[in-house]
């Protein structure tokens, strides 16, 4: 039996804020919205097919917490180090916290790296590539860069 990754489910104060979030700044279109009532709405985003990736849920009473059990955070993987590069620039604009400065390479001499930032509730994300980071620093001498941020 071999499983693979469906779609992630996030849990999020303000759908609104999330879409435009995840929609304006980081790409994803908008496949189905809907809701329950007025305090209990959701979307279905994509990344081009029909086939969901990310679905937001607005039923979060407060923010995400890193001290809970569940998820750590979210990884994106990018086609470049250049479109890592884009991203971290739209998310600067767009305001968003960033755990480290710049692109940072997932562990000491690691070709791997990217950028490491939290959603409008806090939660954790990653967007990263497999290559192109070489140069980058490294935040953490003897742990994955995204264990603990």
């Amino acid at each position: 039996m071999t499983l693979h990754a469906g779609h992630i489910g996030l849990n999020v104060t303000d759908l609104d804020r999330s879409l435009a979030f995840y929609r304006d700044v980081l790409g994803f279109a908008v496949l189905a919205e809907g809701k329950e009532d007025d305090d209990r709405r959701y979307a279905f985003l994509g990344d081009g097919g029909d086939h969901p990736v990310l679905t937001l849920w607005q039923q979060a009473q407060g923010p995400y917490g890193g001290d809970h059990a569940g998820l750590h955070h979210l990884a994106f993987a990018a086609d470049s180090i250049e479109q890592v590069e884009r991203y971290e620039t739209a998310l600067k604009a767009y305001g968003a916290e960033f755990a480290y400065e710049g692109v940072v390479a997932h562990r000491e001499g690691a070709a791997s790296g990217g950028i490491f930032f939290h959603d409008p509730d806090g939660t954790r994300l990653e967007i990263s590539v497999p290559s192109g980071a070489e140069h980058a620093p490294a935040p953490h001498a003897e742990a994955p860069t995204c264990g603990f941020f």
